[in-house]
């Protein structure tokens, strides 16, 4: 089996989450364009995460965010984002590195991207050879060189119809919301 030392998977879906900082950059700058507006889920334990104590207590693992009427003072950076938001009419500061998003979504266009968690040092399943990674694997303490950085996604495109809630529905991992069929990166590649 080969093994893939260039790693694609997770260029691939570094590229991807750079389409997230663009479009979120363009946003701060210019405003949002036409009917464009995004839902934007993240891992609320994520390292860099910022919530109040009252919004981690609700949404102790995912949160879903929408940046369309009601937000503020958008700020993004190399490395993730910051917006004002009310929630239950509380004004808020919500801060999300970009390695936390989970997906990101701009119904008014059908556009989609879901990232799944991977490691940097998991191994590739043998039997299918480039097949997608391993899940769950972690480094241990020891194995770390230099300072933790969190862990890389793997980008997949999704169908864009999420649900208007504070939450992202999980309907496991070939049912997004919506319906339809979530396609994986790995489909294309050759075997």
């Amino acid at each position: 089996m080969a093994v893939d030392h260039i790693r694609y998977d997770i260029l691939a879906q570094e590229a991807l989450r750079g389409v997230v900082r663009t479009v979120l950059a363009d946003a701060a700058k210019n405003g949002l364009p036409g009917e464009h507006h995004f839902y934007i889920s993240f891992d609320t334990r994520a390292d860099g995460v910022r919530l109040s104590p009252r919004m981690l207590k609700e949404y102790p693992q995912e949160m879903t965010i929408v940046l369309q009427h009601q937000f503020w003072d958008l700020m993004v950076t190399e490395d993730g984002f910051e917006v004002g938001m009310s929630f239950g009419g509380i004004p808020e500061r919500v801060a999300v590195p970009f390695a936390a998003v989970k997906g990101f979504v701009d119904p008014s266009v059908e556009f989609g991207l879901r990232f799944e968690e991977i490691s940097e040092t998991q191994e590739r399943v043998p039997e299918t050879g480039n097949a997608p990674l391993a899940q769950g694997a972690e480094r241990t303490p020891a194995e770390h060189k230099a300072p933790r950085t969190p862990p890389a996604l793997a980008a997949v495109p999704t169908p864009a119809n999420p649900e208007p809630s504070a939450t992202a529905p999980s309907e496991g991992p070939d049912k997004p919301p919506g319906g339809g069929e979530v396609v994986r990166l790995d489909r294309f590649r050759k075997k």
